[in-house]
């Protein structure tokens, strides 16, 4: 079982995402992220029992914020458009440092690259000009999530299997 730990943003918040980069897509030459697949991972732990990372989650305490969704970029090394935080806000840092700890502590391998906060929107970008700016838009973080993550011919399909409330 493929998962991940996650904050995912409201529907209103997702839908502007989603327009602004099906109107890059055409231009870029790339795939859209779908709409209700628009995330921030906020860790990656491939094959993994579900139980176990669930029960690490829990013992992580974090604030409820919000992410400033401000700057949209370009990696041609990854071939991806993604959008985030021009700052990494001070209580996402935390919440991803608290978790990486539990779950390294619960013995779970995980990725040794620092964190970043990003959406990725397209993927396969085969080119990229001057990105357009992004919606103005809100996204509080009221909770993480952890998803299954599977996938088919037709692309990854998210199911969460628990969330976990920040506090205010």
């Amino acid at each position: 079982m493929r998962l991940f730990f996650a904050v995912w943003p409201p529907p209103a918040t997702a839908h502007a995402l989603g327009k602004w980069a099906r109107e890059v897509q055409a231009a870029a030459g790339s795939r859209a992220t779908p709409e209700a697949a628009i995330h921030l991972t906020l860790a990656f732990l491939g094959e993994a029992d579900p139980g176990r990372a669930a029960s690490a989650a829990r013992h992580v305490a974090g604030r409820a914020h919000a992410l400033p969704v401000e700057q949209a970029q370009y990696w041609k090394h990854r071939r991806i458009v993604w959008a985030g935080p021009r700052e990494m806000p001070a209580a996402l840092a935390t919440l991803a440092g608290a978790l990486r700890r539990e779950l390294e502590d619960c013995g779970f391998a995980l990725e040794k690259r620092e964190f970043l906060a990003h959406v990725t929107l397209l993927r396969n970008v085969r080119e990229c000009g001057a990105l357009p700016a992004l919606p103005q838009l809100g996204w509080p973080v009221g909770e993480f999530l952890l998803v299954r993550s599977r996938t088919s011919p037709q692309g990854s399909r998210y199911e969460p299997i628990e969330r976990f409330a920040l506090f205010a």
